[in-house]
């Protein structure tokens, strides 16, 4: 099985660009949102943690947004509590997925949590600031004070970068991102 782990900046089209492949795709985002959602083991952990935010369940998003801007460590404890239960969720997709040729991992922090393996291929996702940044605005809920405190515990793009085995150029439309993955894929299963 080859692992292909997306990376790159927030906002630069990772999600979209895993879709792309056309093969299966761990999104941890989703796999969080879902968490939040239907996890009571989550919640009392953070209740537990921090109750003076996560009150309610189903956790709701705004809790969560709100305990991160109130203060960087409650960040970095509802990684450590939301991380074990990632990773497991993870194992279950290798152990589902395990006779396909190819699996996409669609995890922000990937690098920084040490979750990519040593064969793993990474792709890193460039786009250019201005349209990300544009982009990201248009989002629903965007909080860029939020974004700043997520931006913290990321490495930084040029370390990404280097870090990657290929660089898909996403100027959002889908010929770019097409153009790349074939070019990628050329190249993995020579």
């Amino acid at each position: 099985m080859i692992r292909i782990g997306i990376i790159g900046d927030i906002g630069s089209g990772k999600s979209y660009v895993a879709k792309s492949f056309g093969y299966p795709v761990f999104n941890a985002d989703q796999e969080v949102s879902k968490l939040y959602k239907n996890n009571k083991k989550i919640f009392k952990s953070l209740n537990k943690l921090i109750p003076k935010y996560i009150v309610s369940f189903p956790i709701d998003k705004k809790e969560i947004s709100n305990a991160i801007l109130a203060n960087q460590v409650n960040l970095k404890k509802i990684i450590k509590i939301v991380h074990k239960e990632i990773k497991k969720k993870m194992n279950l997709f290798l152990k589902k997925n395990k006779n396909k040729k190819v699996i996409i991992l669609d995890i922000p922090l990937l690098l920084e949590n040490k979750i990519n393996n040593k064969k793993d291929f990474l792709v890193f996702v460039d786009a250019q600031k201005s349209k990300i940044e544009k982009r990201l605005k248009k989002r629903l809920h965007f909080n860029s004070k939020l974004f700043k405190k997520f931006k913290k515990i990321q490495l930084s793009i040029d370390y990404k970068k280097r870090k990657a085995h290929f660089i898909i150029k996403n100027n959002f439309t889908k010929t770019s991102v097409k153009i790349g993955i074939k070019k990628i894929l050329k190249e993995i299963n020579k």
